[in-house]
């Protein structure tokens, strides 16, 4: 499992939902517990790593959103929107804090990298009208303007990772 935050969790739904290895998805909101701020949106993603490796699920998040924009992401701003990664166990973490360090030296980003690296915490699921926003509202403002970019971005750059 993986759990990750970047903006809106329409936007992540959209991206990770056309790759093959990911056997289910929800949108929810983490990472409140310990965190004054709040929990944020986020998805928490089932998969194959026979099929999708952790690392590749990584790149395809950073390649989705700003990564250097702290609580925002476009004109969605709170620390609802942050950018996070919520490992699940000590391999995560060090698949998460090599991906970033890779991403900063290759300077992928021309700002510093803000993402959180946390521990997972209870993730709760969010009403039924968010899940798989992206394909039931396909002609929605937001999912053209917003979501269809970055979604053709996964389709372009990970096109040997899509499902048939």
């Amino acid at each position: 499992m993986a759990t990750l935050a970047g903006g809106c969790f329409w936007c992540l739904d959209g991206a990770f939902r056309q790759l093959r290895g990911v056997n289910a998805l929800s949108a929810g909101y983490t990472g409140g517990q310990h965190n004054p701020l709040g929990p944020a949106e986020a998805l928490q993603i089932h998969f194959d790593p026979a099929v999708i490796s952790y690392a590749d699920l990584l790149h395809i998040f950073f390649a989705v959103h700003d990564p250097t924009t702290r609580n925002r992401q476009g004109a969605d701003i709170g620390p609802e929107y942050r950018s996070a990664i919520f490992y699940h166990s000590l391999e995560q973490q060090a698949t998460a804090q090599a991906v970033m360090a890779e991403l900063t030296a290759a300077a992928v980003w021309p700002n510093r990298l803000v993402t959180e690296i946390v521990p997972a915490e209870p993730f709760g699921v969010a009403e039924a009208y968010h899940q798989n926003y992206f394909e039931n509202h396909p002609n929605q403002g937001y999912c053209q303007v917003v979501i269809a970019p970055k979604v053709a971005k996964v389709r372009q750059r990970y096109a040997d990772l899509l499902k048939p």
